[in-house]
């Protein structure tokens, strides 16, 4: 059971939008005017997407790929500095903390995350609201520290699972949880099936219509959460 994090059980966007601001300010010498969407995206895809949309041309010679590392160093830096900000300015999703409980007591179910943060700033994140406790999270995938799109990122997290727990996650035994349609196909690439939760920007009928196997306007009823998961297998 993999779990996205932002807009799926956190909403931190007043904390993290200043932090994007810094860290892009200190790597590229220029103030970040226009950020990105950022729903199912990866922080290197909204970085290098912000670069387009805030007119600096960076792709000649490889000079914005040369930036991720120290983008995402900034970006870890100026999130782990606004920690305290994240209680206080951001806010536990209704549901997310009980629905995760819940899953915790189910037999046979394994919980981590697969995120478009990277590792540090998805800790910094679950540690806040004191998620942290339901997931392993040894075995996730961070879009902001492996460099792969979330397709990718969701099979090695099978393969860390399989070597920790000895289990087969193959195809559809693995359910993604997660808010965007861009987070669905990720999940139907990866041949697994997608729980889609209307907390993030994307109604239910947009999630319906990409392909989401169930969807739930949010996870204020962790029992209705459990019965979808069975019934989607």
């Amino acid at each position: 059971m993999l779990w996205n994090i932002d807009l799926t059980l956190v909403d931190v966007a007043k904390v993290i939008r200043p932090a994007y601001a810094e860290a892009f300010r200190k790597v590229t010498g220029r103030p970040l005017v226009q950020l990105p969407q950022m729903p199912g995206r990866t922080e290197p895809e909204i970085f290098f997407d912000a670069l387009a949309r805030n007119g600096i041309n960076l792709h000649e010679g490889g000079e914005a790929e040369r930036m991720v590392a120290p983008f995402g160093a900034e970006l870890a830096t100026a999130i782990a500095a606004r920690r305290d900000l994240i209680t206080q300015e951001g806010y536990l999703l209704p549901g997310a903390a009980e629905s995760l409980a819940a899953l915790a007591k189910t037999d046979g179910i394994v919980q981590s995350v697969l995120t478009g943060s990277s590792r540090p700033n998805a800790a910094v994140k679950l540690r806040a609201f004191r998620l942290d406790r339901y997931v392993d999270f040894t075995i996730g995938g961070f879009g902001g520290s492996d460099p792969y799109p979330k397709a990718g990122l969701l099979e090695i997290v099978r393969q860390r699972a399989e070597e920790k727990y000895g289990m087969r996650f193959a195809g559809r035994v693995t359910v993604y949880i997660a808010d965007s349609p861009r987070d669905v196909e990720a999940a139907k690439i990866a041949g697994a099936r997608s729980i889609a939760v209307a907390s993030g920007r994307a109604s239910t009928a947009e999630l319906r219509s990409s392909g989401a196997d169930g969807v739930l306007s949010d996870l204020t009823d962790p029992e209705a959460l459990i019965s979808l998961i069975e019934s989607t297998a």
